[in-house]
């Protein structure tokens, strides 16, 4: 969670001064404006739009690539469930895909779910654990389908050499409370593809957008939603940004500490990366079920068992599940070629590895000295009741 402190303070006063909170009509400068183009600077990526939220960049890009109803879309199952939602928001139906032990989508199951119907993917990078990118965009580019990376939970962190939200032909990211950069509730969608981005700008302000950049995309106005952001949400992402990379590296850092202790051991099995030279989110995968909830137990303090995060979990998406929507005669799944069914034991994998993986808190504000302790700590407690590790899944 990035903090909030003085910095952010001070930005906030010249935009009160100003009187100019909310960016209207063809306003492309202000506090909003210097963030998104920093913000591509920093991403390397052509077009940046600040949004309302991650969810409202995920559906904005969604309905931008042209998705809509009779269009299946793949979603992990392990994810906030606005992810899932996104899709039935442009229309499409949400198809679930298991993950692996690096928390993100299965390539193989990614292979099992494409149907004729299957339009995109929403690959996430979750918890900072970023996906197999390569793989992913093998098999978009073999079945000429959409990638729309949700990098909400993973803001900065590097597939490879790129950051993530930039590969595919869209990225989303958050800026809640609880993400990487923070202005309490905030996105942006982002793109190197004109077109693509001028219909996200129309979309997220019910089709009149402001203008003064890329008209030559020559795209015809359609209607859209309100997904803007405000200038005070600008000037706090401002500052947020700058700090963007100095709290990555601390993240990193703990992360090295506690995996290089862990590795003296067999008691705490740190789970695989697909990156893990840009390693900053950590988790343990446990033999049982029961020896994770009783780790989590005995370490409450930045330890939960994942498969007690709440609506990341798909079976927690009752809405989704009960396929629910404001009006029976806008319900996408209405509109599908085939049945959609989404059963508890639907992505069974998923299930198995929440219920026997634990995610540890890096405490980037902590010092390293106190992580390290922390540290060893849990490896001695988990020593002490002989916890064994299964590495055959792994």
């Amino acid at each position: 969670m990035a903090k909030v402190g003085l910095r952010e303070w001070l930005a906030l006063a010249p935009v009160f001064a100003s009187g100019k909170l909310a960016r209207y009509s063809d306003e492309t400068g202000g506090p909003l404006g210097r963030f998104e183009a920093d913000f591509s600077t920093k991403f390397g990526v052509r077009h940046t739009l600040t949004t309302s939220s991650g969810t409202g960049a995920l559906i904005s890009a969604l309905v931008a690539a042209g998705v809509g109803p009779g269009d299946e879309v793949l979603v992990p199952a392990y994810t906030w469930i606005a992810t899932a939602a996104a899709p039935l928001a442009a229309g499409a139906v949400p198809v679930l895909v298991d993950i692996d032990h690096t928390l993100t989508m299965d390539p193989q199951d990614i292979l099992r779910k494409i149907t004729p119907q299957t339009r995109a993917i929403i690959p996430v990078h979750m918890a900072n654990m970023v996906c197999d990118m390569d793989n992913i965009m093998r098999i978009a580019r073999e079945n000429n389908l959409v990638v729309i990376e949700d990098a909400c939970q993973a803001v900065g962190l590097r597939y490879k050499t790129k950051r993530v939200g930039t590969i595919g032909d869209f990225g989303a990211f958050s800026f809640n409370q609880f993400k990487n950069i923070n202005c309490g509730e905030g996105g942006a969608v982002a793109t190197n593809d004109a077109r693509l981005f001028a219909r996200a700008r129309m979309y997220h302000d019910i089709g009149s957008m402001f203008r003064g950049h890329l008209d030559n995309a020559n795209e015809p106005p359609m209607l859209g939603v309100n997904f803007k952001a405000s200038q005070i949400q600008g000037a706090m992402l401002n500052v947020q940004l700058k700090k963007l990379d100095p709290m990555i590296a601390r993240m990193r850092e703990r992360y090295d500490v506690m995996s290089e202790i862990f590795s003296k051991s067999r008691q705490l099995m740190v789970g695989p990366h697909n990156d893990v030279g840009n390693a900053a989110g950590l988790h343990v995968v446990f033999e049982t079920s029961d020896e994770a909830k009783r780790f989590a137990e005995e370490n409450k303090r930045g330890v939960y068992r994942l498969f007690d995060s709440s609506r990341h979990v798909y079976t927690n998406w009752q809405p989704v599940l009960q396929q629910r929507t404001g009006h029976p005669a806008m319900n996408p799944f209405h509109w599908t070629d085939r049945k959609i069914e989404y059963t508890p034991e639907l992505c069974a994998q998923t299930l198995d590895i929440l219920k026997r993986s634990c995610r540890i808190s890096l405490g980037e504000n902590y010092p390293v000295a106190l992580v390290a302790y922390m540290a060893r700590r849990m490896l001695r407690q988990a020593k002490s009741k002989n916890a064994n590790l299964f590495y055959a899944t792994i």
